[in-house]
């Protein structure tokens, strides 16, 4: 019986253990790749054929990896390397097909808890002394051995007895035996300023010590954050972030009980973010997604009073204005905390929770047109590259963060060159493209219809058959269009809701020839 419990203790204890991946030990560079110098390209060691995971496990165990490229193309290949790109023995260089992975202890330049295993290469103290080779035992006689296991190079700074105060050495002047190299802590190297949705830091463990589960994988944790989804989150390896807009940069965690936490990280005296984006508020218009807007609109799009936002009722929320305090939470203004597509707020009616604040315009300046094209642009072949939100184009041969339904393989003819604006298409509203906004699939480009010229914004009549609810039988284009079963400005079962004054409050959809179907929040102030 005891021997059956061991068992069951050693594999649980297993099971939790292989949570955490070989990976979370090194620092990503895409694209990359560290070419040794011609006279050390023998030290390179090749493993083809080894998935990453396994290339990275070998690599961490070995005393001779330092760091490894790791190339799919033209077949998967593992290169371990004795070096990190800092010296002269090789060069980083980019490789589209190559990713380089350095072990981080030799790269950063912070330390977490005592800094036992800092590998980096600081040899001077914290009042500027020169520390003493390890090997050397003059001018001040001391019992440490550098060995292949205890990292005692040269003279850098290493912490061998887990001294509390963090890496140190012994100096070369013989009225000083040892200093402190005062290495911060990762914690303190880099400080948050508002929520810290800046952060570009090299913390990775949480604030109860738990390891950070690194952004590009789905265990212990699923989540949505894949760094090819929101490249502009910095989602580095298993680095502590904020894509989310919370209160405090997190991560998930490697422990399968535990899904995230919030890291501790050292807070900026001065917010220096909020001065430098004063130049940048808008007050009578707003830019992007009006994260930026500091105007005094406290109301929806219907006209319903916003509820101010250090209150609780009649909806309970998180965003306290104390703890976001660079998001302009006065009063019962809208605003957008949380990057949602525009300004909102939480609003006075308990039967509606939100509503955007849609007849807050956008500035001239965010949608402003930098070409112009002909007729209905489909032939358009400028370089603009930027929808009338701002937002930067996908490029056309690449299916994230959106699938593309038309490429240059289904229009050879249309030119779906790099992350240009098209209208392959033939969409009367002119050249759009796929965005880089998860949020946004498509969107049309920031290019004006050149003088004198007009296209009809209407679509010629024609007779709409629907086989199913919201379908049209068209079944010959369905392949090929960007949105399923119809193309923008071409959806005859698309109605505008409009008030008394005839004004658009709401979209909705028509289900059958008497029936729309639209939002809740459209209609529960009525």
């Amino acid at each position: 019986m005891k021997l059956l419990l061991l068992s069951c203790l050693l594999l649980t204890a297993g099971l939790v253990a292989g949570y955490r991946s070989a990976l979370n030990d090194f620092q990503r560079s895409e694209g990359r790749e560290l070419v040794p110098t011609p006279w050390n390209s023998a030290r390179v060691q090749m493993l083809p054929g080894l998935n990453l995971e396994d290339c990275a496990t070998r690599c961490s165990q070995s005393l001779d990896c330092r760091a490894f490229n790791y190339e799919t193309r033209p077949t998967v290949t593992c290169k371990h390397l004795p070096w990190v790109g800092d010296g002269n023995n090789a060069e980083v260089k980019r490789n589209v097909n190559c990713d380089l992975y350095e072990k981080k202890v030799y790269v950063r330049k912070c330390i977490v808890g005592k800094g036992e295993d800092y590998r980096g290469k600081v040899f001077t103290t914290k009042s500027g002394l020169t520390c003493q080779q390890w090997w050397s035992k003059f001018p001040h006689d001391h019992r440490w051995t550098p060995t292949a296991t205890n990292g005692l190079e040269l003279n850098y700074c290493r912490n061998p007895d887990g001294d509390r105060i963090g890496p140190w050495c012994y100096t070369t002047d013989p009225e000083r035996r040892y200093e402190s190299c005062n290495i911060p802590q990762c914690k303190d190297e880099v400080c948050i300023t508002c929520n810290g949705e800046e952060y570009r830091g090299q913390v990775d463990h949480t604030v109860t010590g738990r390891e950070c589960q690194r952004w590009d994988q789905q265990y212990p944790h699923q989540h949505i954050y894949q760094p090819e989804k929101y490249p502009d989150k910095s989602l580095d390896d298993n680095y502590c972030r904020n894509p989310d807009a919370s209160p405090v940069p997190w991560c998930y965690t490697t422990d399968p009980e535990v899904e995230r936490e919030r890291c501790d990280i050292s807070k900026c005296t001065e917010v220096r973010v909020e001065k430098r984006q004063r130049s940048s508020f808008t007050t009578n218009c707003f830019r992007g997604r009006g994260e930026d807007y500091r105007g005094k609109v406290n109301e929806t799009t219907s006209g319903i009073p916003c509820q101010p936002w250090d209150a609780q009722e009649p909806h309970e929320h998180p965003f306290y204005p104390n703890t976001y305090e660079c998001k302009g939470l006065e009063e019962n203004y809208c605003r957008n905390p949380d990057g949602s597509e525009a300004p909102w707020c939480f609003t006075s009616v308990p039967e509606m929770r939100t509503a955007l604040c849609l007849q807050i315009k956008r500035c001239a300046d965010d949608i402003e047109a930098e070409d112009c094209y002909h007729e209905n642009g489909r032939n358009y072949r400028g370089m603009v590259r930027k929808t009338r939100k701002g937002i930067t184009c996908q490029k056309w041969n690449v299916n994230t963060p959106h699938r593309t339904r038309i490429n240059q393989r289904t229009h050879p003819e249309a030119n779906l060159t790099e992350n240009y604006c098209r209208n392959p298409d033939g969409d009367q509203h002119g050249p759009w493209c796929y965005t880089t906004d998860p949020k946004t699939e498509f969107d049309y480009c920031a290019i004006k219809q050149c003088a004198g010229e007009k296209v009809s914004m209407t679509e010629p009549e024609e007779k709409v058959e629907f086989s199913e609810c919201g379908k049209r039988d068209d079944r010959a284009q369905r392949s090929r269009l960007r949105i399923v079963n119809g193309v923008p400005g071409n959806s005859p079962w698309t109605v505008s809701l409009r008030d008394r004054k005839g004004n658009h409050f709401c979209g909705g959809s028509l289900v059958n020839p008497r029936w729309v179907i639209s939002t809740k929040q459209c209609f529960s102030s009525w």
